[in-house]
């Protein structure tokens, strides 16, 4: 397998292109929905599969807990 390294820069918004070649690999179109996956310093992307939207679907509703305007202010700057 080779790998290939692509960049992106991101928005004010912390939004960015998923570079074309990264798009093919994963076989990626317009509206498709990606998952990312932390391990320590390094983060996955791949492709979303139909148990990834469920699941972030059914825990969407608890993380209510760090919602608050506090929390928001105290995380702004990160």
């Amino acid at each position: 397998m080779t790998a290939t390294t692509a960049t992106s820069r991101l928005t004010e918004k912390f939004q960015a292109t998923i570079p074309l070649p990264v798009r093919r690999a994963l076989k990626l179109d317009k509206g498709d929905q990606v998952a990312f996956e932390i391990r320590g310093d390094v983060v996955i992307l791949r492709r979303a599969t139909p148990l990834d939207v469920e699941f972030a679907r059914a825990v969407s509703g608890t993380l209510n807990e760090w919602a608050s305007k506090a929390d928001e202010r105290a995380y702004a700057d990160l």
